[in-house]
């Protein structure tokens, strides 16, 4: 069991992880000198992968089906890919998930779902316990209105499909553009380069969602394909809204997924938002949060990280207007050989913000866990108050933990701190458990759902009813990883 942390810049403690900072490499492909006929004897050549490779082709073969502005979007997203290529642990916000080396190939691009796939799906979702009374699927990245309840919205809430308001309404792209933070990331111009559909939520301003809209994102049976999505959500002024997705798969499929939601919280608004991603085994997930709050705004996050092979959540968070508040919060439950990362950056962009970032980590067999948070505090963002804490329980000898929180602070009138714990569960409250007549592995249960409650217990600590049936969703997910834990 080992883990290392750094409070202050990040450095790990095994060799092999970290780089001295006059000789830290830029984040840049890994490149040949050997020299083409074509080119100078100074010139380099980018080596290319196997799965990059196969990803360049993909996109050279595709159809390029779409209107003008997302062929724009796919042509940005797969010129920053080009460069970049698949990032590996030379590249510092990679350097614990090397995706050079995870990912071996590249595996088919997903296409539309045929009626026999929508049948097959249709009968499986039913096992999946509803949040809400309003659900919303995406099947193999592509909205799917037959398997949803478009005629249960509750007013003031409309859903369409992502292409088809791209062709309607191209001025949206601007949206989908990303965030700075988003912009330069791989994953995220990964997603545009092979983006094809996913949902446009519009909350209209005022109004107030009492249950939660229930956002399923789904990988069907069959062969492993690559599945790419992209949900843009816009919270109008002054409304108020609960979301959950949830991404679900196959167990024993090894499907690739690459996922992003952006969200956009208008003034005085208030957004509950919950993730589950129980996806399948063998699954690799990259999914990608980007949040733009305005003023006066509330914006709770709850991520909760159970499945997967090799998962990664990124979260970009961004304050656009005073006053305004947001919490970051998740909870990942690994076992066997599971890879899961969390990577956030909070931008405290404005004065007179809070933030609040709070992320447990319950690893077993031999997981590894990564957490990477940085706040930015920007030199006008006086009266800033943020805060940052890492948690992890080791359950036996095998795990790894990574931590690495950052502050960046060019104010000077702020409060803001950080900190990261690992450890066994607690000998002395094993041993009063026990002697209360409580079996070991009961006992043991009940400290680790305690633990992993805290995260979630204030989670939407406001008067929205879709905040009971959120966090009840997230309660019987842990519920069910204890019940099934070897």
């Amino acid at each position: 069991m080992w883990c290392t942390s750094c409070p202050r810049a990040g450095s790990s403690s095994r060799a092999d992880r970290s780089w001295p900072s006059s000789s830290k490499p830029t984040a840049m492909p890994t490149w040949s000198s050997r020299p083409r006929e074509d080119q100078d004897m100074n010139a380099v050549t980018p080596i290319r992968t196997p799965a990059e490779q196969a990803l360049i082709g993909a996109y050279t073969a595709a159809d390029g089906s779409g209107g003008e502005a997302l062929q724009a979007l796919r042509a940005a997203g797969f010129q920053r890919f080009e460069m970049l290529g698949l990032p590996h642990r030379r590249v510092e916000e990679w350097k614990y998930t090397d995706l050079r080396a995870m990912v071996r190939e590249a595996k088919p691009l997903a296409g539309t779902p045929d009626a026999a796939t929508m049948l097959a799906v249709k009968t499986a979702l039913y096992d999946l316990p509803r949040v809400g009374d309003c659900r919303v699927v995406v099947l193999d990245g592509t909205f799917a209105p037959e398997l949803s309840d478009i005629a249960k919205l509750p007013d003031g809430v409309s859903v369409s499909s992502l292409a088809e308001a791209l062709v309607r309404r191209p001025a949206i792209a601007t949206r989908l553009a990303g965030s700075a933070m988003a912009q330069a990331n791989v994953a995220f111009a990964l997603n545009g380069a092979f983006l094809t559909d996913g949902l446009l939520i519009e909350i209209a301003a005022g109004a107030e969602v009492g249950h939660a809209l229930d956002l399923v994102s789904i990988a069907s049976n069959g062969a492993a394909r690559f599945i790419t999505s992209r949900n843009l959500l816009l919270v109008g002024e002054g409304a108020s809204a609960g979301i959950v997705e949830t991404h679900i798969g196959p167990d024993g499929l090894d499907y690739q997924k690459n996922s992003v939601l952006q969200i956009v919280v208008g003034d005085g608004a208030t957004l509950e938002h919950g993730r589950r991603q129980i996806d399948g085994d063998q699954a690799l997930h990259l999914a990608t949060l980007d949040a733009e709050i305005g003023a006066k705004a509330h914006f709770d996050t709850l991520t909760l990280t159970t499945g997967g092979a090799i998962s990664r959540s990124q979260l970009f968070v961004r304050f656009a207007g005073e006053h305004s508040t947001a919490t970051l919060r998740g909870v990942s439950m690994l076992r066997g050989k599971q890879h899961a990362d969390t990577t956030l950056v909070v931008d405290h962009a404005v004065p007179h913000c809070d933030s609040r970032e709070l992320f447990k980590h319950v690893l077993d067999g031999e997981a590894h866990g990564v957490f990477q948070g940085k706040i930015i505090v920007a030199p006008k963002a006086q009266k800033t108050d943020g805060k940052m804490m890492s948690q992890t329980i080791m359950l036996t000898e095998g795990p790894a933990m990574d931590n690495k929180p950052e502050l960046e602070i060019f104010a000077d009138d702020v409060q803001c701190g950080h900190g990261c714990t690992c450890g066994e569960l607690d000998a002395d409250l094993m041993f009063y458990l026990k002697a209360r007549g409580i079996p070991h592995a009961e006992a043991e249960a009940l400290l680790i759902e305690a633990f992993a409650r805290e995260a979630i217990e204030d989670f939407g600590d406001g008067p929205l009813a879709a905040v009971e049936e959120l966090r009840e969703a997230m309660f019987g997910t842990i519920a069910e990883w204890m019940r099934t834990r070897k």
